[in-house]
């Protein structure tokens, strides 16, 4: 087993059970406890785990929200195919809002340059990069940054959004789950969000696998709100069915 493959495996564990244990890890895995303790001190450093006492708990637990930057340097192969999965749904002209995000920051890096689009985006960095595309009319929606996700929020951003009919929100979100829908730690963010929803004609979610199963404070949207959701194929087969009978379509890219 590779590292990064032995890593996804003890974040997978830490979010099954609540937290993990070096010992016990090292044992399973057939690996000494200096590598596994590598491999916490790495998930600590990329946002996902916080390390305690003899193992680890995932940050989600503890409440806390993982900076933009440490999301982005996590499941990277698994949101670029998601990304590409999400090019099947643009529309061959029009309008899309491109939600916040590590997974939808790979939808604008892969955008075909020979698209005509209005694009909507509430991410200072998203703009930056989609405004020098000159095929591109990009609408910028301001209010204030939040530190953690780079996303504007607050009336700034909700009143635009009001008069908005968009062809499709491409949307990213902290947590997935059948019972509770989309949820995410901010309520402020949470409001941007379901505006973005119900601006849209159709709404896709881009969420990676370790995003189902987890609940955060706010909920901005149910399942049955959404067209599509487009993960990668490491979700759990029984818990995609869960979500696809909830009502969108789902996508294992």
């Amino acid at each position: 087993m590779y590292a990064e493959e032995r890593q996804q495996e003890i974040l997978r564990r830490a979010r099954a059970a609540g937290r993990v244990d070096v010992v016990t890890l090292a044992a399973e895995l057939d690996v000494t406890t200096e590598t596994i303790r590598r491999d916490l001190t790495a998930l600590e450093r990329a946002g996902v785990l916080r390390r305690v006492h003899g193992g680890a708990i995932p940050v989600e637990r503890l409440g806390f929200e993982p900076a933009l930057a440490a999301r982005d340097e996590v499941m990277t192969a698994e949101k670029e195919r998601i990304a590409k999965a999400a090019l099947a749904e643009l529309p061959e002209d029009g309008s899309v809002i491109i939600d916040a995000g590590t997974t939808t920051g790979r939808l604008v890096q892969v955008l075909p340059a020979d698209r005509e689009l209005t694009v909507v985006v509430n991410s200072p960095p998203l703009a930056t990069a989609l405004a020098a595309r000159a095929n591109l009319h990009v609408i910028m929606l301001g209010g204030r940054v939040r530190g953690k996700t780079l996303a504007t929020v607050d009336d700034w951003a909700l009143r635009p959004l009001a008069s908005l009919n968009v062809d499709v929100a491409f949307m990213a979100t902290n947590g997935c789950s059948p019972a509770r829908g989309l949820t995410t730690p901010d309520p402020a963010e949470a409001a941007i969000k379901r505006a973005m929803v119900e601006a849209a004609q159709r709404s896709v979610l881009l969420a990676d696998h370790t995003k189902f199963g987890n609940t955060y404070l706010a909920t901005f949207a149910q399942l049955s709100e959404i067209d599509v959701v487009i993960t990668d194929t490491g979700l759990d087969t029984g818990l995609a069915a869960d979500v696809a009978a909830a009502g969108p379509e789902v996508i294992r890219a």
